[in-house]
């Protein structure tokens, strides 16, 4: 009888237990506080799940499919892949995860976003489906032990903040089917544009994201470019002169460049005139400039940027009229960093032209 009252008490206790975890249902309104982007519409009758903004943050977008990177694990034990060719954007960055009717095809709801880009003048740089992507595409951004997934790849698992169990969790960690994928780009509202739609597998009626099986969820990243907040004050040529001569070296952030690009933007001529400056008043000066850039895109691609955007300052300083035989250029990507790379901010303050004494 006690065996047969203990039995029922921990029955009892489990169901308990598992009655008050949360559970997925449809929603009927959008997430507290998330919104549509004015650049693109939703997706008729759908509601925001899962919803992120900030405004300034990179993203990068994959324009092939994801490759196997051999010998190396993410940081869940998984194979890491890469697309070949991906763009490295940073903008201002938008992600909904939209929960579409039910018995909506996923091809359906990606053939709707293609008609919404192209109808605003934006360009295909890339789509695939499910095997075609790369990875394993049966699967959402959970799980260790595996191939990585096109989902893992756009947005790590460490970076969700919903809650176990709701919309918003479930329409990015269960199981999928049917991935289809499209990589955009609208230039004149200069965005760019990821959209990744699938229907969720959750057959088991105990799973706490079961209310949601078979739906489709489409997945929506946009990056709207824009130059980032500049809140250096040009150094003078005097502040230049004294660095220089107490530690050898100054560290300049009036230099602008595109994202990705060698060509000296002309916002950097305040910059450009008090380097010249400088100079002029020490004619017997002579200097490497250093060019430095963060860690996004590898150590080869960084190392060819940062030579470029060197040799291209030299040449921006000749036309100020400083004599070329007494600047060398020099790049060195990210191997001489300032702060972490593991954050925007960081990475900002290793972007920089260093002026070093010969």
């Amino acid at each position: 009888m006690l065996r047969l009252f203990l039995s029922l008490f921990i029955l009892f206790g489990v169901c308990a237990i598992g009655s008050a975890q949360p559970r997925a249902t449809s929603p009927a309104t959008d997430r507290s506080g998330a919104r549509d982007t004015a650049l693109l519409k939703r997706y008729q009758g759908s509601f925001i799940v899962g919803y992120e903004r900030k405004s300034f943050a990179e993203f990068t977008l994959p324009l092939s499919k994801l490759e196997l990177v051999e010998g190396r694990r993410g940081a869940t034990n998984n194979r890491l892949h890469e697309p070949t060719n991906k763009k490295v954007l940073e903008g201002a960055y938008t992600r909904l995860v939209y929960l579409i009717p039910p018995n909506r095809s996923p091809l359906e709801v990606l053939r709707n976003y293609r008609d919404e880009i192209q109808g605003k003048g934006g360009q295909i740089l890339f789509e695939c489906t499910g095997a075609e992507c790369g990875g394993d595409p049966g699967r959402g951004i959970s799980g260790g032990g595996g191939n990585m997934s096109l989902s893992m790849y756009l947005y790590p698992k460490a970076r969700l903040t919903d809650a176990h169990g709701s919309a918003g969790y479930c329409a990015v960690s269960e199981k999928i089917v049917d991935q289809r994928y499209v990589a955009a780009e609208i230039p004149d509202r200069a965005a760019h544009v990821s959209v990744l739609a699938y229907t969720l597998v959750s057959p088991d009626r105990s799973d706490s994201c079961h209310g949601l099986n078979e739906r489709t969820v489409a997945v929506v990243d946009i990056v709207e470019t824009k130059e980032r907040e500049q809140r250096m004050v040009t150094v003078q040529a005097a502040e230049m002169g004294a660095a220089i001569e107490g530690m050898g070296r100054i560290a300049l952030y009036g230099i602008y460049f595109d994202f990705n690009k060698a060509d000296v933007k002309p916002e950097s001529g305040p910059t450009l005139e008090q380097i010249a400056k400088l100079m002029s008043d020490n004619p017997a000066l002579k200097l490497l400039v250093v060019g430095h850039t963060d860690n996004v895109g590898g150590f080869a691609f960084n190392r060819d940027l940062s030579q470029r955007r060197a040799a291209a300052v030299v040449a921006a300083l000749v036309k100020h009229g400083v004599r070329n035989d007494r600047l060398t250029p020099h790049g060195v990507a990210f191997a001489s960093p300032v702060a972490s790379n593991k954050s925007e901010e960081g990475r900002a303050k290793n972007r920089r032209v260093e002026l070093v004494e010969i």
